[in-house]
């Protein structure tokens, strides 16, 4: 068994450690949500609180961890008699990204089931997490439906599996604790609302703390149990603090006082709903209990809203996480009963409520002015570079759905048709592999034939493996959305350029909102460039249009084979996953020889391969040359004003995409 890196080990990250360490005095707090960039000691912190948790007593043989003094009722390994059981470790279960529902849940053989009515059924990671933790490294990866079963279960603190009409029902109360880098996708604001705390992490920039990190880690390498060894005082303490805790949170007090300061707090940042407000309860209590408290202070409550709410007010995706901490005071202030003299600063030494164990003899945490020059379309250019200074975008607005024509079989989302785990039944066949859901119909259908040759004498329908029907189940998949923009001199008037960027960025929140994977290719001057690989994250890619330059020729043919080659090698990686092209420009082509023959073959290139394209025509002014029309009839696509992207104004557009794509 490998031993794990010691909690008090790990250098800086309080806040991290402290919302760890509350969840695990208080598991009703909700779990924790760790944000940040890779390699910041995520995984590395929560698995090491699993040796911080005292041991369970469970009864023995079972395989949901019950509680011997309290048995669940409903277990289906019981019923249990009340009385003594055996001791063993908190657990930690890791959900990989790639499960399955049912590793998940858990398996119900439908079979037995059906033919001799026998419950008989393999638990998942859901009851061997009971009781314990039950850990999701890179949370924001997995599919949706599987996030909302986790959460439900989370919420309700037991495990539901169903196939049709034959249910079973487990005990799931665990520690949820997530981790996630932001820069490969978010996570919808309903789930992030679904965990208790959040914490934001990062490297440290400070030399010493970095070196102290490195020679921790080496020695760790070298000797991982005798590094343990080293700092197994440290873990004693603060496991007989986690235990300590414990037994005093149910008389910790919080009174009317603090009542209104979380209310107020909830109400000041206009965060939705009532749950900010229970989490900030619950976790203000718990930070009492862990300063050995028995009533709640103002200094809880703040350190409460640090972690309860930044991830609950965010009102789109491309808002940052966090909270304006003035505005908090100013709020806790006003809303103060007490006396200068009976409210603690909170960021003085006060009861310690904020504070997690310190990690002992480690250190703590903690061209201007140049003249103009015309562009190709009479625009002003920066002089030399031959573009202009970043313009920002307009106001996004709801973006008209497109999606692919025909039916894939992707990853689940909510874009194009395909064929999918979760969805409308609209068909069966015979099972390929596990049966993982039951077409009840089309199956006695198949064995009503055979009762007689079987011998059927009773009620019971005499049902074989050959019998079973899985159903055809049709939801929506997500797809990559490649964005192709023009950021040449003809897109360059800042009017203009404003406007298409606020379009990009609608189309992004739609790709954000329908789970799917974003990319971007520019073309300007005499090349084009991947200014974002494909991703989850339309964060970065929000970011990297904000940022983008114009100014140029027009290079349409080397956009269009760049992205032929991003959709190429993506192709190698995510087979199942869709493409649709969304082209962003005028249609101009200039520069090189035969500039506009040669964006022509390229865009054919789409077409030949029946890639799904949409071309966004940015043309302005009186006179209209018509070319990104022209440019959609090479892809074998459709053109669309920037006007008519607006979801009340672009009526009939998918169906215009899948006639010309028939």
């Amino acid at each position: 068994m490998t031993t794990p890196f010691p909690f008090t080990a790990v250098v800086g990250q309080d806040d991290l450690r402290l919302a760890l360490l509350l969840n695990a005095v208080s598991p009703a707090v909700g779990g924790v949500l760790v944000r940040g960039e890779k390699g910041t000691a995520k995984s590395t912190a929560v698995r090491a609180l699993s040796a911080l948790l005292p041991e369970v007593d469970v009864v023995a043989g079972c395989r949901f961890s019950c509680d011997p003094a309290k048995p669940d009722a409903g277990c289906p390994d019981g019923p249990h008699e009340p009385g003594n059981g055996t001791a063993r470790p908190s657990r930690m279960v890791e959900l990989p990204v790639g499960a399955s529902e049912d590793r998940l849940v858990g398996a119900l053989d439908i079979e037995r089931a059906l033919a001799e009515g026998v419950k008989a059924f393999e638990p998942g990671l859901l009851a061997q997490a009971h009781r314990g933790i039950l850990y999701v490294d890179e949370v924001n990866l997995l599919h949706d439906h599987l996030v909302d079963l986790l959460l439900d279960a989370a919420a309700m603190g037991a495990s539901y599996v169903e196939r049709e009409g034959v249910s079973v029902r487990h005990a799931a109360r665990f520690l949820l604790v997530g981790t996630m880098n932001p820069e490969e996708g978010e996570l919808r604001p309903q789930l992030l609302d679904r965990f208790g705390l959040t914490v934001e992490v990062a490297a440290s920039r400070e030399p010493d703390q970095r070196v102290e990190v490195v020679r921790r880690r080496l020695a760790y390498d070298d000797d991982p149990a005798g590094f343990a060894a080293r700092w197994a005082d440290e873990e004693a303490a603060v496991r007989a603090r986690i235990v300590a805790a414990r037994e005093l949170l149910p008389s910790v007090r919080l009174g009317d006082g603090a009542l209104r300061q979380i209310a107020a707090t909830c109400a000041a940042f206009e965060v939705d709903g009532m749950r900010a407000d229970i989490v900030m309860a619950r976790t203000a209590t718990a930070l009492a209990a862990w300063a050995g408290r028995s009533e709640v202070l103002a200094e809880d409550v703040r350190q409460a809203a640090l972690l309860a709410l930044p991830h609950r007010r965010r009102r789109n995706p491309f808002d940052a996480p966090g909270l304006d901490e003035d505005k908090l005071d100013q709020t806790l202030e006003e809303f103060s009963g007490d006396s200068p003299e009976d409210d603690p600063d909170p960021d003085g030494p006060g009861g310690g409520g904020g504070q997690p164990p310190s990690d002992s003899g480690g250190p703590q945490s903690g061209g201007s002015g140049a003249r103009p020059e015309a562009g190709e379309d009479g625009e002003p250019q920066a002089s030399g570079a031959g573009e202009q200074t970043p313009v920002r975008a307009s106001e996004p607005f709801r973006a008209k759905v497109l999606s692919v024509p025909g039916i894939g079989e992707g990853a689940a989302g909510r874009r194009s048709r395909a064929r999918t785990e979760h969805g409308r039944t609209t068909g069966a066949r015979r099972p390929r592999g596990a049966l993982t859901k039951l077409h009840l119909a089309a199956t006695v259908q198949a064995a009503a034939p055979h009762q007689r040759a079987r011998g059927r004498s009773g009620p019971g329908l005499v049902v074989r493996r050959d019998d079973l029907r899985q159903a055809m189940l049709e939801g929506r998949e997500g797809n990559l959305v490649l964005f192709v923009v023009d950021a040449s001199g003809s897109m360059a008037a800042r009017q203009r350029m404003s406007a298409v960027k606020g379009a990009v960025l609608s189309l992004l929140l739609d790709a954000y909102q329908r789970r799917d994977k974003v990319g971007l290719v520019t073309f300007r001057g005499s090349a084009a460039e991947v200014a974002l690989p494909p991703t989850s994250s339309v964060d970065a890619a929000a970011a990297r249009l904000e940022s983008l330059p114009t100014g140029g020729r027009t290079p349409l043919a080397a956009g269009l084979l760049k992205a032929h080659d991003v959709l190429r090698v993506e192709r190698l990686r995510d087979a199942a996953r869709r493409p649709l092209v969304v082209v962003v420009t005028d249609g101009r082509a200039t520069g090189g020889p035969e500039p506009v023959a040669l964006a022509g073959r390229a865009a054919r290139l789409f077409a030949a391969e029946g890639i799904a394209s949409v071309v966004v025509d940015c043309e302005a002014g009186p006179v209209r040359l018509g070319l990104a029309g022209q440019l959609a009839g090479e892809l074998g696509g459709t053109a669309v004003t920037l006007d008519e992207l607006r979801a009340d104004s672009i009526a009939g557009l998918v169906k215009d995409v899948q006639r010309r794509a028939a």
